[in-house]
């Protein structure tokens, strides 16, 4: 199937935009830019709709993946993620009418998963769970091989879950090491492979939270394939052990050997799902 897709992707995120041309199973080309400085809604605009013609050759949709909810029938975007000004944004029809293009807009997470179904880890399955793990905590659901979001494109918000005092976000992503330790991932992450025990714990107890986050998602879903993604997903191995030790409460331990629990290996899936988007 993923060979049949014929579109330009477009990941959409609050810091740079990419845009590839995605044909044959693969990106053919793929461009990259930061967002412009003022992140307004004209000019993101604009950028997008020249990443469009720098990578186009002909084709005539356009998939989008946007940090936020989205009305995806109409292609209007609400309330981005740390992108002021982009609080109801009808990007669909804005783009169709620049571009002369078919375009169809979805939440980054979905398109995540999506991407993870046509091109990655969930390929030849038909439920999968794909889950971001790096500034925040969200994911995608895709149910009998289509993009399961809700009435408001707010399924798989894993993160807003209330846990302990908080919500899942604050325990199962980058914040936790913020919230912990006042440090970013990345220099806990270099500690930890220094050898830093406080380091190594403290990945071991974000291990266990994303475990106890997994488990709602195998109560709530059940999926045959759950995909870790996002900047956190890449240090796995150093909390893995503490990960499976909490998955052990999982109360249908025999159900966790039908479950395939992977970290995602699919270079530009989030362009890649977008691109995906053009075949529902």
């Amino acid at each position: 199937m993923q060979n049949s897709i014929a579109a330009i992707g477009i990941d959409f995120g609050a810091t740079n935009i990419r845009a590839g041309l995605v044909k044959d199973g693969k990106i053919q080309s793929l461009k990259k830019r930061r967002l412009p400085e003022d992140k307004s809604v004209d000019s993101i605009l604009s950028a997008m709709v020249e990443m469009i013609d720098s990578v186009d050759d002909g084709i005539k949709k356009v998939g989008i993946g946007v940090p936020s909810v989205v009305d995806s029938e109409k292609g209007i975007v609400y309330d981005v993620t740390n992108i002021p000004g982009w609080d109801e944004v009808p990007l669909k029809q804005q783009l169709e009418k620049e571009t002369g293009k078919q375009v169809f807009i979805n939440n980054d997470a979905n398109c995540f998963a999506l991407g993870e179904y046509y091109f990655g880890e969930g390929r030849e399955k038909r439920n999968l769970i794909g889950l971001v793990i790096g500034t925040g905590f969200a994911g995608g659901a895709i149910i009998d091989g289509k993009i399961y979001e809700g009435r408001n494109c707010g399924a798989g918000e894993f993160g807003m879950i209330p846990y302990k005092n908080s919500i899942l976000e604050h325990y199962c992503s980058g914040q936790f090491f913020s919230r912990q330790l006042g440090l970013i991932g990345e220099e806990v992450y270099k500690q930890a492979l220094a050898g830093d025990r406080k380091a190594i714990k403290t990945f071991e107890v974000l291990g266990i939270h994303i475990a106890e986050a997994i488990k709602i998602v195998l109560y709530t879903f059940d999926p045959d394939s759950i995909v870790l993604g996002g900047g956190i997903s890449k240090t796995f191995d150093i909390f893995k052990d503490a990960f499976y030790k909490g998955l052990e409460t999982y109360g249908f331990p025999s159900s966790l050997k039908n479950i395939k629990i992977t970290i995602s290996k699919t270079e530009h899936v989030a362009v890649l799902g977008a691109a995906a988007l053009t075949t529902d």
